[in-house]
């Protein structure tokens, strides 16, 4: 079984060389701060106590690095691993760093006949956790080869991508990716909750629809729930954009989208959200628009639907839950029959009560007959016509009558005038 180095146990060094150990490798670990190789050890790792004594110990070594200037560090400083490397050592580095970088160290530890591998990978801390992180690889076929068993411990998927600093690149055009769909989740879900819809109900809108993203998956529930625990940290992911703005400035590439993104990343860490996880960026947004992006309780979803609810009724349906008191004077005229060819006729006053379905509601001091026909006359800004209706049903109500009357012969744009006259009257009245 190799003999298996490893150096940086950080947010994903970690749980990577755990799995290692837990797979039978024979494993040494050195991190700058000793502390974070305690719990590795009592998993049975043997702890270093510089790089130069983990490359020396091993035949192969695996760097996870935050940055450059770390990775760099760690090769050239006095105790660094360029002190404790032998020939037949392979040196894999999962960092996230600059191609240049990749391809400086390969032909630096190339003239020691140490080979060395560019494999960053994609995948948070739960992948690395599981083992199910994907390895894209620089470097040499036949070493990549040789070195399967490790990438299989650790990872579902390695692909090799060409000679030293293939993995590095595809890592940066990926990781912008990353930034510019995690801006856009973030976008999303602020435009929706300023908007006020629920933004649970949002995600799922989303993630069943051509929205949705590997970070909608990962950072969804974490941005609504306010999890902001780091699994990729805001200030990482600002570091890999900048690399990748490096990138295309060697390519003179224009990358408007990588620009915005890493510009709203520069503000999330201004803001002092660099140690959180990248998915805080939301709260830039937060502030911008005066309303936090979370997940409403129970009771919260209740009073705002019903709020919604009451805010979204017809005039007709509001009346019936208010009971809205239209007081709209009417004049009343009332024919009856006399005789063969002759009626006679009275005006009195009325109170349009409310509208149904299919008739008025008029209270009244004058009694009526039910079956009696009447000529309903709105006041003169109401621009109505006439309108003839039957008594249908009487209530009586103290001194006053309420008279149900069915609409006879209206035509559909009186109606139309009619209801809109009253909405009119009921938003007034509320």
């Amino acid at each position: 079984m190799k003999r298996i180095g490893f150096i940086g146990l950080g947010t994903m060094g970690k749980p990577m060389a755990a799995n290692l150990i837990q797979k039978g490798f024979n494993v040494t670990v050195y991190n700058r701060t000793a502390e974070k190789t305690d719990e590795l050890a009592h998993l049975g790792a043997e702890v270093a106590s510089t790089p130069a004594q983990a490359a020396r110990s091993s035949d192969v070594l695996i760097t996870m690095l935050s940055n450059d200037a770390s990775l760099l560090e760690t090769f050239y400083s006095e105790h660094g691993i360029l002190s404790g490397i032998h020939p037949a050592l392979t040196i894999i580095d999962s960092s996230t760093v600059s191609p240049q970088t990749s391809q400086k160290l390969a032909e630096e530890l190339a003239a020691h006949f140490v080979d060395f591998l560019d494999a960053p990978v994609t995948g948070t801390k739960p992948a690395a956790e599981a083992g199910t992180l994907t390895f894209m690889v620089g470097g040499s076929q036949e070493v990549f080869d040789e070195q399967q068993d490790v990438f299989s411990a650790l990872g579902s998927k390695a692909l090799y991508l060409g000679p030293n600093g293939s993995g590095s690149n595809a890592k940066l055009a990926h990781n912008t990716m990353v930034g510019i769909n995690l801006a856009g989740l973030a976008e999303g879900l602020s435009i929706a909750t300023k908007a006020g819809i629920n933004p649970a109900q949002f995600l799922e809108i989303v993630r069943s629809g051509g929205a949705h993203s590997k970070q909608v998956e990962l950072k969804g529930d974490k941005i609504i729930d306010r999890d902001f625990s780091n699994q990729f940290s805001l200030k990482l992911m600002l570091k890999d954009l900048l690399l990748a703005q490096e990138l295309t400035n060697k390519f003179q590439l224009p990358s408007p989208m990588l620009n915005s993104a890493t510009t709203l990343f520069q503000m999330g860490l201004s803001k002092g959200l660099g140690e959180e996880d990248l998915s805080a960026v939301i709260q830039c947004y937060e502030d911008w628009m005066g309303v936090e992006v979370a997940r409403p309780s129970e009771a919260v979803v209740e009073a705002a639907s019903a709020a919604e609810k009451q805010k979204q009724l017809s005039g007709r349906e509001r009346r019936r839950n208010t009971r809205v008191k239209l007081d709209i004077s009417l004049k009343l005229s009332i024919y009856q029959w006399e005789q063969e060819g002759s009626f006679s006729g009275q005006n009195i006053d009325g109170t349009l009560f409310d509208l149904s379905e299919s008739g008025l509601q008029i209270t009244s001091e004058a009694p009526l007959a039910p079956d009696m026909f009447i000529v309903i006359h709105f006041p003169q800004e109401a621009e109505l016509p006439p309108i003839t209706a039957r008594v249908i049903r009487i209530e009586t109500d103290g001194h006053k009558f309420r008279y149900g009357c069915m609409l006879s012969g209206l035509p559909p744009y009186v109606r139309i005038k009619l209801e809109q006259y009253i909405e009119d009257h009921i938003e007034y009245a509320l």
